[in-house]
């Protein structure tokens, strides 16, 4: 029997593992864009001038854009399929980079750097319920786990990112030229990829033919207590790395007078920190389940977010930005598993959760910036290992309903 149910797991299908592989190629990509806009807001904060919180202000067009989109994502996906929608998510992502770059290096114009952000915004928040739940639906048919995986992609696409932005702004390279050619790999690369997605079943029904839930299906989720609790944990979890993906470059520039490359550079390493979390932290969540490995994750953010900002030395807070990449890095991942638990509610719920996760992105970015403007952004920042302590009661909520009822 044991043999017999061995080889039916390793026996996987290849439009599966092709899927595996699409999907991680479009979360990838759409880490890459993210990250390329996040590695070079120094030089856009420089080129146009702004102040911490006039930068606060502007990076919440991207933010708007995000929860404007994710509301009805779960929707879209439901009626487009994962594939159309990520594909269409793309477009105004790739425009949204492109836009960001020319308003910047060739107009120098706030208001077009703000579309831009809003472009950027809406696609990405629009392709990250649509990837989320694809991706769900693969973990679901490999029978293990490996939702982390795919956000290890999308940290390994922000390290390139980074890395690319480090180099763009060391070598002086036009923000414009660089976010243009950025934009044009992402959008051919994840067209590419979302062709392996796995075939789009028809409108209406479950991955397994049956009925899906219609019309109540969004509204009842945001009923759901547990939908709620998780997308609470969410939103904590995507503050503490979103504060690191807005203000970390820029925190070390003006708190440890690092240079715009050595500040696009430190972020880098925390992206790093999220790649290595979630890379292994599929292993440690098979084997100790997530409510451990989490709790284990948010008490190492909070001692890393901690430790960046309070150790006084460039190079001993590069360790705490270490520790913080590696708390950080599977809680939003996980969150999404939560959610995605029963596959046939997982777009309405993804959505759900998605939509007050990126809630921390809309008010994130301003409301640090304007602390930022009293008492600095690096101290701002510790605002951070605040909010995680209390976190950790949540975390039981992300227990899947297999060990709930078992206990």
């Amino acid at each position: 029997m044991t043999s017999a149910v061995t080889q039916e797991r390793t026996a996987v299908p290849r439009t599966v593992l092709a899927a595996r592989t699409g999907v991680a190629v479009v979360f990838a990509l759409n880490g890459l864009a993210v990250a390329s806009w996040f590695s070079r807001v120094p030089a856009v904060r420089e080129a146009l001038g702004l102040s911490a919180g006039r930068l606060g202000l502007l990076l919440l067009a991207m933010s708007g854009g995000a929860v404007l989109a994710l509301t009805t994502a779960g929707l879209v996906t439901q009626r487009l399929g994962a594939a159309r929608t990520v594909v269409l998510a793309t477009v105004l992502v790739a425009v949204g980079l492109a836009g960001v770059g020319l308003a910047t290096g060739v107009a120098g114009s706030l208001p077009g750097v703000a579309v831009g952000l809003f472009a950027l915004g809406y696609g990405s928040g629009t392709c990250d319920v649509a990837m989320n739940v694809e991706g769900a639906a693969v973990e679901k048919r490999l029978g293990r786990t490996i939702m982390p995986r795919f956000h290890a992609a999308w940290s390994l696409g922000s390290v390139a990112g980074a890395g690319l932005g480090a180099g763009a702004a060391r070598l002086g390279v036009p923000v414009a030229a660089h976010l243009a050619v950025l934009a044009a790999v992402v959008l051919g690369g994840t067209v590419l990829g979302a062709r392996a997605f796995l075939p789009a079943r028809p409108t209406g029904t479950t991955a397994d033919g049956g009925p899906a839930a219609r019309h109540g299906g969004l509204l009842a989720a945001w009923r759901e207590p547990r939908t709620l609790l998780v997308g609470l944990l969410v939103l904590i979890m995507a503050f503490t790395e979103g504060s690191a993906n807005d203000w970390l470059a820029v925190a070390f520039v003006d708190g440890y007078g690092a240079s715009e490359a050595v500040g696009a550079a430190v972020f880098g390493v925390f992206v790093a920190g999220m790649t290595i979390g979630r890379t292994v932290g599929t292993v440690a969540i098979d084997r100790w389940g997530r409510v451990r490995v989490l709790l284990a994750t948010i008490l190492l953010a909070a001692a890393g977010a901690s430790l960046a900002v309070l150790a006084g030395s460039g190079p001993v807070a590069i360790v705490g930005v270490v520790l913080w990449g590696l708390g950080a890095s599977l809680g939003f991942p996980v969150g999404m598993s939560a959610a995605a638990d029963d596959e046939e509610r997982a777009p309405a719920r993804v959505s759900v959760v998605a939509t007050i996760g990126y809630t921390s992105f809309l008010a994130g970015p301003p409301l640090l910036g304007l602390l930022g403007d009293r008492v600095g952004i690096l101290p701002a920042l510790l605002v951070v290992p605040l909010l995680l302590i209390p976190t950790l009661a949540l975390v039981p909520v992300t227990r899947p309903p297999a060990d709930r009822s078992s206990t």
